[in-house]
This record gives structure tokens, sequence and C-alpha cells, in this order.
């Protein structure tokens, strides 16, 4: 009796033990959960009880100066499945009918609707003709949850062409990726929304509180300074120009209001469909696309994107000139503009051991006026007027009409200029600058420059936005215009463009006459790079000379014919 007493307060002994473990495991199971792995369980079931769908806002709309639209968001739907509210005898035919209304793979379709996941996309931007085939056959067979339709928005350009590289384009996620669409992407995107369902594991709901929907906020429209008529001739004329001259490398325009710094066109040749930014965009390119490896066809699509006039620098040659007349008039080296003899052109000039040439060296000018040298585009004038200033009074020049920094124009990926630091720079290369050759600048910098000669004298931040609108309210917000400086007198002003309306009148620029009106310009031809043997040919315009309106600048990429 007694060794029976014994082995039961054993076994007792023993399941006491084994219970105390269990529970020491429970409670280090239990800590564990709650302390160490509770936020990634709670992230879980968030996402098992939670349907969250969202929602995205209409983008904001592009309109020109006019007023007519240059790009806009239509309304489409969205697509998606909640893969753990589709029964597993219902999947099959789920994933059947979703591959056939909106051409999609079946075994992809598929593989999503059978996903452990909360929910999965099916199909993007559809049209509601679609949707609607959907919405047919899921009354048709009782299918209450698990494939869920959104209303969403696709952007759509109905000028297609029409200022490609200014505009730019989107993702499919409404993610602006290039042009203005990019660097307004804040402005024009909006703030999503949202629709929360809580469910069970059979997609009922939890509670009584059923939906919950939270209102996407539609993005903010813009107004540009674009005017679209205006962009439409350039860009035709512009084409016309690359082809009649077999430019090899393209060419582009830019138009501008020197007296506010408004963009009224600018176009870079060639272009490109915004609606359907990823395709071949010339006829020789469709002819070989299916060919190319992504590396190149990648390549070609970041060319045709690049908006050359901001992003592209060149060697402006000629056009120059107009920027050294300025500063040399600025600085009392010249005071009567018509004086015969105060300069000679003998067809070059030695600096520093090293003779550079007047372009037309073989018969030389002989005695000029600074306006015969601007007429002739003399280089040796313009090589004097920059050794009597000095490479510091010259930079100083520089700096005021612009040249040294970005504009600040708001287009993305501007370039700055090229030019050497000012430390570095000897008496032949201040002669070179002087007639416009061995640096570089992007068009938007030489027209905002020369604007600044239009206008009295102002230097002002070139935009292409000119108002943000609220979409819901119609709240307007004007972008102001910036006078960033005060670069030469009106009294210089006046000069240099009376001086230019003779290089249109009489001079090099005779091509750009136009009865009737009184026009200034400055033609210019340099190197694109150094033994490419390749040139880049430039013409600068302003008009009305008596009251300029706009500034014209036309950059033509190697020209072959």
């Amino acid at each position: 009796m007694k060794e029976i007493n014994l082995s039961t307060k054993k076994r007792m002994r023993t399941m006491l033990f084994v219970i105390f473990i269990i529970i020491v495991l429970l409670i280090v199971r239990l800590g564990y959960i709650q302390l160490i792995d509770g936020m990634r369980l709670r992230r879980m079931a968030y996402e098992q009880q939670t349907l969250d769908r969202s929602i995205n806002p209409k983008r904001g709309t592009i309109y020109d100066s006019t007023g007519q639209v240059i790009a806009q968001s239509s309304t489409v739907e969205t697509v998606t499945v909640n893969p753990g509210n589709i029964s597993v005898q219902d999947k099959d035919k789920v994933a059947r009918v979703l591959s056939e209304i909106f051409e999609l793979d079946y075994d992809k379709v598929l593989k999503k609707v059978s996903k452990r996941s909360s929910i999965e996309t099916i199909a993007k931007k559809v049209e509601k003709e679609k949707t609607d085939k959907l919405r047919i056959w899921m009354e048709e067979n009782n299918v209450t949850t698990g494939i869920n339709i959104d209303e969403d928005t696709k952007r759509y350009y109905p000028n297609n062409n029409l200022a490609s590289q200014i505009i730019g384009f989107c993702g499919s996620d409404n993610q602006g990726l290039d042009g203005i669409e990019a660097k307004y992407d804040k402005v024009l995107s909006g703030t999503k929304g949202s629709i929360k369902r809580h469910t069970d594991a059979k997609g009922g709901e939890i509670g009584e509180e059923g939906e919950k929907y939270v209102p996407a906020i539609d993005g903010k429209d813009l107004i540009l300074t674009i005017d679209i008529n205006i962009q439409s001739i350039v860009e035709k004329y512009l084409k016309e120009a690359c082809i009649d001259n077999v430019c090899t490398d393209g060419g582009n325009i830019v138009a501008i209001n020197p007296q506010n710094g408004d963009i009224l066109a600018m176009a870079t040749y060639p272009d490109y469909n915004l609606n359907s930014p990823y395709e071949a965009y010339t006829e020789e390119l469709k002819g070989i696309w299916t060919s190319l490896e992504q590396g190149d066809k990648t390549k070609n699509l970041q060319a045709v994107w690049r908006n050359r006039a901001v992003t592209d620098t060149y060697e402006p040659g000629s056009t120059f000139k107009t920027i050294t007349s300025s500063a040399a008039l600025e600085e009392g080296l010249v005071t009567d503009i018509d004086r015969t003899g105060q300069f000679a052109c003998t067809g070059g000039i030695e600096v520093a051991g090293v003779r550079i040439k007047c372009w037309r060296y073989y018969r030389p000018h002989g005695s000029e006026s600074l306006r015969q040298g601007l007429m002739n585009s003399c280089n040796p004038v313009f090589i004097g007027l920059g050794q009597k200033m000095g490479v510091h009074t010259y930079y100083s020049y520089l700096e005021k009409f612009g040249l040294l920094k970005t504009t600040g124009i708001d287009l993305p990926g501007e370039a700055g200029s090229i030019f050497l630091a000012e430390k570095k720079a000897g008496p032949v290369e201040l002669a070179t600058i002087s007639f416009g050759q061995r640096f570089e600048i992007t068009p938007i910098q030489l027209v905002t420059a020369v604007s600044a000669i239009a206008n009295g004298g102002k230097l002002l931040q070139p935009r292409v936005v000119k108002a943000i609108v609220d979409s819901e309210t119609g709240e307007r917000t004007d972008v102001e215009t910036v006078v960033k400086s005060q670069a030469i007198s009106k009294e210089t002003s006046e000069k240099v463009l009376n001086m230019m309306e003779s290089v249109v009148a009489e001079g090099t620029g005779k091509n750009a006459k136009v009865a009737g009106y009184r026009i200034g310009g400055k033609t210019g031809t340099s190197e694109d790079g150094v033994n490419t043997n390749k040139y880049v040919t430039s013409f600068i315009g302003v008009a009305p000379i008596e009251n300029p309106q706009v500034v014209l600048l036309v950059t033509l990429y190697n020209p072959t014919r």
C-alpha cells in the first residue's frame, strides 16, 4: 500500500512538472507573440480583415494661354480582385472571364486570382465598355464579392505631337515623367482617396460601419504661357527648315515675349506623339523598331524626349556679338555707333602670337563703324572690343546677362553654360569668347539674354506656367514675372536694337526681312564640338524694333544642304 502511494505521488509530481513546463512555454510563446512578433501579426490581421483600395484623383488639366486644352484626364476604370474572397470553385471561371474581357493571359490571371494576398490588380485604365461587360457577368453569375471595379483616370493629349518636349507625359500610375508633367507633378497630381471595408474570412462585413469612403482630391490646373497657334506655326516651319536643309541632328526654335519672360513657343525637331511616347517616332525608326535591342530603343526615345533648347549647350557663334556690342556701349568704349574709321578689318588680328581670321579674310572689310562691324559680322571688331574691356569686365557682363548660371526656367533638366573660369581665361580665350566661340550656352540662355537687350535692359526669368488654378474652387494664383537684374541701360538697349535692325535691312540677316515690319536680328555659325566636321547655324530675331514683343531664336544642327 505504501509503494502504491509512493508511485502515485511520483506520477503526480511528474505531471505537475510537465504542466509547469507547458505553462512556462505558453507564457514564453505569448510573450514572444505580444512583444516581438506582435507588429507583424497585427499587420497580417489588418491585411486579412481590411480591403483597402486606392482611388486615383483626376490629374489637373493643362491649358495654353488662350484657354485651349493641351493635356487632360479622361475617366477610365481599374479592375482588382481580393483572392481570399473568391471561392475555390469560382477561381477558374473568374480568371477565364477576366482574361477574355481584358485580353490577358489566362495563366497569369489565374495565378493572381489564386494568390494568398489581400488585393491584386488585373487591368488598369480600361474603358467603361469593357468593365460594363464584367458587371453584367458578375450579376448573371451572382458574384458579389472578390472583384472590384474602381474609377480611375487616363492622361490624354488632344494635339498629339504639339509641344511634346514642353508638355512631357505621364506613366501608367499617372505620375509625370517629363516636361511640365514632371516639373509640376505635385501640383497636377492631387491626393489619392481610398475605399476601406472590414471583412471576415468569407468576405462578409464586420460591424455596422460598412465601406469607408475617402474621396480623392483632384489636381490643380495649369495655364501656360505657350500660345498654341504660335506653337503650331513654329513647329511647322522648324520641320520644313530641318528637312529642306537636311539637318542631320534636328533643330529648335524658342519664341519669348521680352517684356515679361513668357515663352510663347518652344519647339524641337524631331518630336513625338505624347499619347504613345514609347513608340518609334520617324519612318526610318518604324522600319527597324522591332529589330532593335531594348537599350537602343531607350537611347532613341530619350534623345527625342529631350528639350534641347533647355538641356543641351552649343556655341552661339556670331549671334553672341550682340552681347559684346552691349557691353562695349555700356562701358563707353564706343559712343557713336556710326563713326566710320573707329575699327579697321585687315582680314585678321593677332592675339598673343595667334592670328585669328575674319570670316572674310580673303577680302577684308576695311574701315568700319560699330554698326558696320555688326552688319558685316566682322570678328576683328569684336576681338578688339573684348581686349579693351579685359577679362574681368567682360565676365562681369556675362554675369549681368545671366550667362554664368541657369535661367531658372520652370522646365526639368536645364543645363548650365560652359565657360572657362575667369582666372584661367587668357587673351586668346577672351578673343574667341568676344565673337561667340570656344564656350557653350543653351538656346534658352541666349534668348533670355537678348530679351534683356530688347526690353530696355532688364534680365527676366523665363517662364512656361503663368497661373495655377484650383479645379474645384476656381481660385487662381498667378506666377509673377521675376526681374533678376538690370543688365544694361535703356540707352544702350536702343542703340543695339537699332544696329540689329541694320543687320536685317542691309547686313548678313537680309533673309529675315518682312515687308511692313521693323525687324532686327543677328546670324551665327559655329562648330558643333571639336573636330566633328559638324556645324550649327542660327538666327536671333527681335520684332517689332520700336516696341519688341517677341525675341525668336532659330537653331539648326548640322545643316548639310
